[in-house]
């Protein structure tokens, strides 16, 4: 077994976060990259993606940041940069689940806390909805503080809240009719978000996660005309084309108007029937501790990502 392998794929970021949760930020990152990453953090002088965005944790501390990755405040700022017609519909927010006024919810529905990745519920159909298995969920969720696990600042102080949005459906893409989530009735399309990965507010690549409803998550990057980039980051890249979206021209005009004057930001898109929503903004993909394969992309990486000068 190759160990150093194993530890990388093993380690288990919220355990640590709990175990490690009184030292300084700058300490915990040194440690959790080397378990990791497999090498010594560089925080001097940083050259690679994955050092830069430890970098970027520690130093660039803008406070609209905690307003960007708020899954509810996020769409009103989007809304005023790019227009409300990119926002998929919230249908309420709340703070508790038990205030959840569920009569007023349609079928389908999707729920998410606004402090958090992964605190998520996807109703397909509201008379076979588990309430208990997701108030277990997104009350488990709504007790945790993001911020803890990668040391993520803009999480820190984000108020945890739950919102419900429209349940959109692109009709073109389909996941496998072998998929049987323990709420899905019938086999559900997969709503493809695309990645656009901003440096110092220009497009320079995007990725897509694809199969996410297999149990081999696939992550492949494109160049801005839509090549295949040769080098994988933490996951396999799909071997299964996929499709340049029609709108991609246009999602890159608008990532690039929402990450203006931030060194690094990745806007999330998904084009649906045709249209353009958006999904989220995030500072630091992976929490800056996946792997690249081959390790010179992370340096290639790192190259386009100007550093500010505090």
């Amino acid at each position: 077994m190759n160990i150093k392998k194993f530890v990388k794929n093993h380690v288990d970021t919220k355990k640590l976060a709990h175990i490690f949760g009184f030292i300084p930020d700058n300490v915990y990152l040194k440690i959790v990259y080397r378990l990791r990453i497999g090498k010594k953090l560089n925080l001097k002088e940083p050259k690679t993606f994955n050092e830069k965005i430890q970098w970027l944790k520690l130093y660039d501390r803008k406070p609209i940041y905690t307003t960007m990755v708020d899954k509810y405040e996020a769409k009103k700022y989007v809304a005023d940069i790019i227009g409300d017609e990119y926002i998929i519909p919230t249908l309420g927010v709340w703070d508790h689940f038990d205030d959840i006024d569920f009569a007023s919810l349609p079928e389908q529905f999707v729920l998410k806390c606004t402090h958090d990745s992964g605190g998520l519920v996807i109703c397909y159909n509201k008379g076979k909805f588990d309430k208990d298995v997701a108030r277990k969920k997104i009350e488990q969720s709504l007790k945790c503080n993001f911020y803890w696990v990668g040391r993520e600042w803009p999480y820190k102080n984000v108020k945890p809240r739950i919102i419900a949005e429209k349940y959109m459906v692109d009709e073109s893409v389909y996941v496998d009719e072998t998929y049987t989530g323990k709420e899905a009735s019938n086999p559900q399309t997969e709503l493809m978000d695309y990645k656009l990965m901003c440096f110092n507010g220009k497009v320079k690549c995007s990725f897509v996660c694809s199969e996410r409803y297999s149990s081999n998550l696939k992550v492949t990057f494109f160049d801005n005309d839509w090549n295949v980039l040769p080098f994988e980051r933490h996951y396999p890249k799909s071997t299964k084309p996929i499709t340049k979206p029609h709108t991609f021209e246009k999602m890159v005009q608008l990532a690039e108007k929402l990450s203006a004057d931030i060194p690094f930001v990745r806007v999330d898109f998904y084009e649906i029937n045709g249209d353009i929503y958006f999904g989220e903004l995030t500072f630091y993909p992976g929490d800056g501790f996946e792997e690249f394969t081959p390790d010179s992309a992370d340096y290639d990486m790192g190259r386009l990502l100007k550093l500010p000068d505090y």
